[in-house]
């Protein structure tokens, strides 16, 4: 294939002008993201005076709708103009967070409204994630994928490590409402940027008749049905709902029963954020040299080790350093897989399916992270922190194990 017989006209394209402007875009609203991270909790706790069982439910509304519409969602990116998806997803997103600061001057934002503005900014979010990863095997040839994919994880790690100094400057500076804002106006750049992506897209064939359950379940057959493709799904799954418990109950080890300060957890989960940032620029290298199944198995590997160390740092004399070391394992491991891990699904699913299969994936991951988070919550309640630390451990072997028992272990090269 010619992609594979130039590698230099290869990583020309991965830089080219179309590419370039959706990454500008991508990284651009990663930050605003990370500004908003901030400056939401901020705003909820401190300003709005909320509850603890309303800000349970602000921060279940970021979720919900990608258990709500997320398959619809992905049905949709297969029969639109993903580009148009892009522009007015992130239009739409602008516009629920650009109306939190007027509503706060105006005296009249209450907790209620929030979460009904946070949910129309997560239905355009599922639409907009679901038309990104589809987009992006149009915008570079598909032996590229890896590293493309990976440019974009280093702008994610990138905002996730700055981002959060960034957000708590800017609050402290001009208030959480007006930093909000700076997210509502990252997401208009995103737009602008993304209207002008140049971009061959054949338009959907007016003779095919649609149906929406039939072609939300021609996804979900899709994922699940496909040799490599459905354990590396159930994989993610499990692995989600094991993260979310691990991560409720790394917070509650780390400031409550270590006592860490506020800021030597913030550095610590920058250090993950910058191994995160070196994985990702590796992940193409790795890939390559590695293959893209014995990667994803071996970086899945790591994690059970990564939860261990969590759960005897509390009772080490040098915990805060085995707690530091876990994250920055966990960065690093996250950080390669996750490239080779969206370059997979791009490369081996037809386009017509790209949108269906990345909705699929990303609304049944964060329902699962969501399922998670509680279940971490109310194991770490009942039984404590430790057991429940050695139950996330054994959660994250069996994603491992799960890929590693699959024809996936074969697969070599993206």
């Amino acid at each position: 294939m010619g992609s594979e017989a130039d590698p230099r006209r290869q990583e020309v394209a991965v830089a080219n002008a179309p590419f370039g402007r959706f990454w500008a875009a991508a990284t651009i609203s990663s930050f605003g993201t990370a500004v908003t991270a901030v400056a939401l909790p901020v705003l909820v706790v401190q300003e709005l005076e909320a509850s603890a069982f309303s800000v349970g439910v602000v921060n279940a509304a970021q979720l919900v709708p990608y258990a709500v519409v997320g398959l619809v969602a992905g049905v949709y990116a297969d029969r639109w103009r993903r580009r148009r998806i892009l522009v007015w997803s992130s239009i739409g997103r602008a516009a629920s967070l650009g109306v939190l600061p007027v509503l706060w001057a105006l005296g009249v934002l209450e907790v209620w409204t929030l979460v009904v503005l946070l949910l129309a900014f997560g239905t355009f979010s599922v639409f907009g994630f679901a038309a990104t990863q589809s987009l992006l095997p149009q915008l570079v040839p598909r032996g590229r994928l890896v590293t493309a994919n990976a440019r974009l994880d280093q702008s994610d790690a990138a905002a996730q490590t700055l981002g959060p100094a960034l957000g708590g400057g800017l609050v402290g500076l001009l208030g959480a409402p007006v930093a909000i804002a700076v997210d509502a106006v990252s997401y208009l750049v995103d737009a602008v940027l993304s209207a002008g992506l140049r971009v061959d897209e054949a338009p959907a064939d007016a003779t095919v008749q649609r149906h929406l359950r039939r072609e939300v379940g021609e996804g979900l057959r899709w994922t699940y049905r496909h040799p490599t493709l459905a354990p590396l799904a159930m994989s993610t799954h499990v692995w989600f709902v094991a993260h979310a418990a691990g991560f409720t109950t790394l917070t509650v080890v780390a400031l409550r029963q270590m006592g860490l300060s506020a800021f030597v957890f913030g550095l610590l989960l920058a250090g993950g954020g910058i191994a995160s940032l070196a994985g990702a620029t590796a992940a193409p290298a790795v890939g390559s040299r590695l293959g893209t199944g014995p990667v994803i198995i071996a970086t899945r590997a790591i994690h059970p080790a990564t939860w261990i160390l969590v759960a005897v740092a509390p009772a080490a004399p040098h915990g805060v350093v085995l707690l530091g070391a876990a994250l920055v394992l966990q960065g690093l491991a996250m950080g390669v897989e996750n490239a080779n891990d969206t370059g997979y699904w791009q490369l081996v699913t037809p386009d017509r399916l790209l949108g269906r299969a990345n909705a699929t994936r990303r609304s049944v991951n964060r329902t699962a992270g969501a399922l998670g988070a509680l279940l971490g919550g109310v194991a770490l309640t009942l039984v404590g922190s430790t057991p429940t630390l050695v139950a996330v451990a054994v959660g994250s072997a069996a994603s491992a194990m799960v890929v590693a028992l699959s024809p996936l272990r074969r697969i070599r090269g993206v």
